[in-house]
């Protein structure tokens, strides 16, 4: 099993194959509106921004495992973060990111960088070829 082999839920319900995604770099993020992170999103829609043409995507999973600081559904969430960061990368499904009925997506992702999830906007890089790599990589991968 690899990434592209993982379907997930866009933020409408509707299955997305991850094999779409196929040749880009991605940064994967679960990410919450009521965190004391919750401000990375300008940061992250400024690099979305910058990079979206070069073949970079971030796509965006909602978790309310933390302090429960993802509350509301994803229609909320989706409109909240483009209300307030202008936000325009994917958003999915709210998902659960640790235990019992933890997304598939993150069951592999943690399987390469061993260990739990241990708050909100943890960030998985994947390059083109769909296996992690560290965060300093993003232009390395972007120039390929």
């Amino acid at each position: 099993m690899n990434l592209y082999d993982i379907t997930v839920q866009d933020n409408k319900g509707e299955p997305v194959s991850l094999a779409q995604y196929k040749g880009k770099v991605l940064l994967i993020v679960n990410t919450a509106t009521k965190c004391g992170f919750t401000p990375q999103y300008e940061a992250l829609e400024a690099l979305y921004e910058a990079h979206r043409d070069e073949g970079f995507e971030i796509l965006d999973f909602p978790c309310n495992q933390f302090a429960f600081q993802a509350p509301g559904g994803d229609d909320k969430i989706d409109a909240f973060c483009k209300l307030r960061y202008d936000t325009k990368f994917p958003r999915f499904a709210k998902i659960k990111v640790n235990g019992s009925g933890e997304s598939e997506l993150y069951t592999y992702l943690k399987s390469v960088h061993s260990g739990r999830i241990k708050w909100n906007f943890t960030k998985f890089l994947v390059a083109r070829d769909g296996t992690a790599v560290m965060e300093d990589a993003i232009k390395a991968e972007l120039a390929k």
